[in-house]
């Protein structure tokens, strides 16, 4: 039995956070504000993360 019930759960909190990180950019840049690109930078990394480690995760355990 794989050691995570469903490894796609945890590459979507990955791409759940590139996704806010797209839209906490878009939101002020086509409104005209301030873009934060500190913040929009650290989400995107942590995004880019949390998916690599499901990944990594996914491809190191064993298919039993």
């Amino acid at each position: 039995m794989h050691p995570l019930r469903h490894p796609r759960n945890a590459a979507l909190v990955g791409i759940l956070f590139i996704v806010i990180a797209v839209v906490y950019w878009a939101v002020p840049y086509f409104g005209g504000w301030h873009v934060d690109y500190a913040g929009t930078t650290m989400l995107l990394a942590l995004g880019v993360a949390a998916a690599v480690m499901a990944y990594v995760l996914v491809a190191g355990s064993p298919n039993e």
